[in-house]
Order: structure tokens, then C-alpha cells, then sequence
């Protein structure tokens, strides 16, 4: 029985993995014109992402729509948020997809 506890517990690792991978090789194909779908995560210090936003332009000169998501902990290994990310950019039928490098500083008021 426990060999199945552990297999459960290092299965949403593989997904995320998954998720990230085929979320970099979107990235790493380069332009291919549009929609675009363009990812920026943010975080109070540049170790930690607890904020991704996600944008999505339909056309050249279109305006972006944007959504953001909030992590607990990181964001770039939170399995929910990156398999969601994955199926925005599936579902969008992006010809591109950018990520900003690193992790930008989130501001605070």
C-alpha cells in the first residue's frame, strides 16, 4: 500500500513538469504571428513567483486581455496554475507564445 501513497504524491510533480515543459517549448518556437499569448510572473522577491498574469492578443495592434493568477507559494511549480496556463494557450490556438525572463518585482502600495 505504500508504494501507491508515494505514487500519488510525486504524480502532480510529473504534471507540473509536463505542464512546464510544453509550456517552454511554445516559448521556445519564437514568433509565428498571431494570437499571441504572453506570460509574466511577479514576485516580492526574484527566488518566489506568487503572481503569474497571463495575456492574450488576438491580432497586431489588438488590445490584451489579461488575467492573473495568485499562487500561495510559487507559482511556476503550483500544478493547477501551470496546467491552466497550458490550456489558455491550447484553447486560444496561440501562433506564439513569449514569456518574460525571470521575475518581476511586485510593487506594493
Amino acid at each position: 500500500m505504500a508504494p501507491t501513497q508515494q505514487a500519488q504524491r510525486q504524480a502532480p510533480i510529473m504534471h507540473v513538469d509536463k505542464a512546464k515543459k510544453r509550456i517552454a517549448k511554445q516559448v521556445k518556437k519564437g514568433f509565428h504571428g498571431y494570437p499571441l499569448v504572453s506570460l509574466e510572473y511577479f514576485g516580492k522577491t526574484p527566488d518566489s513567483a506568487t503572481q503569474v498574469v497571463i495575456s492574450f492578443t488576438e491580432e497586431e495592434g489588438g488590445e490584451p486581455q489579461q488575467q492573473t493568477f495568485v499562487s500561495g507559494g510559487d507559482a511556476r511549480e503550483d500544478e493547477t496554475i501551470q496546467s491552466t496556463l497550458l490550456k489558455i494557450i491550447e484553447r486560444a490556438d496561440a501562433k506564439t507564445v513569449t514569456e518574460v525572463d525571470g521575475i518581476s518585482s511586485l510593487g506594493e502600495n
